[in-house]
């Protein structure tokens, strides 16, 4: 990924106003992700209709039900939790105040609330209109109202951890930043897995929930317009950024 990209608002870490981050929300976040809403709901359409709801995928979903353990089940019962509602948005609140607290930059704070709220905003528009059903195999976690593509918990893992991974890269001790990227990249697919396993969604649709909740994030991080042609760079910035 673009170093530049990466350290976007530590080579500009000027301080907007409200109005044009406003302005700059709708253009670079609002009006993108309406595209992808049309391209999930697109691709929901043609698994519904002409791929005829890809039974093929039901063969993974019981192979998985039959090689269920009760130490996975317990594992995996914490893994899908992790991408419950209430844990993503409880998480990405003391995130928000935490780093709001610790740089002063509210603009770089909100970051991950807009990706969640992107991701949830496309999400939830989208599994009203596509109607698919979840796996024909026994369910561990309760099923929520929702259709089974795509995966809302996928999705919102992708994009508060992928935020946090992208934030992890002002870490100057270069063992510790790699560290914490991997965890932060690694936790979704945990997610996803456990989704998988415990026979809440199907493999597209974990798969399209990761899309959403990586573009949501990309798009989340770019938001706002930086200055990134030039300016002072510190810390693990500089050193990125000169390679």
């Amino acid at each position: 990924m673009n170093h530049t990209f990466v350290h976007r608002y530590e080579i500009d870490s000027s301080r907007p106003s409200v109005g044009s981050a406003l302005r700059d929300f709708a253009l670079r976040v609002f009006a993108p992700a309406v595209i992808l809403f049309a391209a999930i709901v697109g691709l929901g359409f043609l698994i519904m209709g002409p791929l005829g709801g890809l039974p093929s995928e039901e063969s993974i979903s019981r192979s998985l039900a039959a090689g269920r353990t009760s130490t996975m089940n317990s594992i995996t019962a914490v893994w899908s939790h992790i991408g419950n509602t209430e844990i993503v948005i409880g998480v990405c609140v003391i995130a928000v105040a935490l780093i709001w607290w610790r740089t002063k930059q509210w603009w770089y704070a909100v970051i991950p609330a807009i990706a969640i709220a992107m991701q949830a905003s496309v999400f939830v528009a989208a599994t009203t209109i596509a109607d698919r059903k979840r796996p024909q195999v026994p369910h561990l976690d309760p099923a929520p109202p929702t259709s089974s593509y795509p995966s809302g918990h996928m999705g919102a893992s992708t994009a508060l951890y992928l935020t946090f991974a992208l934030m992890a890269q002002r870490i100057e001790t270069v063992w510790l930043r790699r560290l914490v990227t991997v965890a932060f990249a690694v936790i979704p697919l945990l997610v996803g897995y456990a989704r998988l396993y415990r026979g809440m969604h199907h493999l597209v649709d974990v798969l399209v929930g990761m899309v959403n909740g990586i573009v949501c994030a990309l798009l989340a991080w770019h938001y706002l317009r930086r200055k990134t042609g030039g300016g002072r760079v510190t810390g693990a910035a500089r050193e990125a950024v000169s390679r």
